[in-house]
């Protein structure tokens, strides 16, 4: 879940890390302890950047709730942004009435993928929405990417001591 990887978004991802010689999960005990305690809000990420506190997100159908809190992850940001149709009900689960509401921007909506704020995208705009809404969050390609470092540098510390402990037992082994 990307709200719990720096990621303002409740996106639920699954990678395949492989690595010649290890066991399965040998990556697992450094992603528990990286993931944050909570998982990050629009308004953890944005501060008051948006200027709202409500959103507009078009449902994949109306029995979803459509409008979102920034004080919760977003839900999945998807391939297409739609503009509150004029025969929107409210549905139960949604805070406010969506006459009062809208969408996120492209722009914004780039931003909860976490792409810097001056990262240009072209195209049309119906090319740009398919693009952010079909990207690996950065912010979670980061995190996962940091969590491979980690993991790459502490059996390089490994091999070393390995090493170390050898040459001491080699030269023991020489001098008897």
């Amino acid at each position: 879940d990307a709200s719990f990887c720096g990621v303002p978004q409740k996106r639920k991802r699954f990678f395949c890390i492989g690595r010649q010689s290890a066991q399965d999960s040998f990556l697992l005990p450094i992603i528990n302890k990286k993931l944050s305690a909570k998982p990050m809000t629009m308004r953890d990420y944005f501060g008051n950047d948006l200027c709202l506190e409500h959103y507009y997100r078009h449902p994949r159908n109306y029995s979803r709730r459509a409008i979102f809190s920034i004080d919760e992850p977003a839900p999945t940001v998807r391939g297409v942004n739609r503009p509150v149709p004029s025969g929107y009900e409210k549905h139960p689960g949604d805070p406010v009435d969506p006459k009062t509401i809208r969408p996120l921007t492209t722009e914004e909506r780039a931003q909860v993928q976490t792409f810097p704020k001056d990262f240009k995208w072209l195209g049309t705009k119906t090319d740009k929405e398919q693009m952010i809404g079909n990207a690996v969050p950065v912010g979670l390609a980061e995190f996962v990417g940091s969590c491979i470092l980690e993991y790459e540098k502490d059996l390089k510390c490994e091999g070393k001591r390995q090493n170390r402990r050898r040459t001491v037992q080699s030269l023991a082994e020489n001098c008897c």
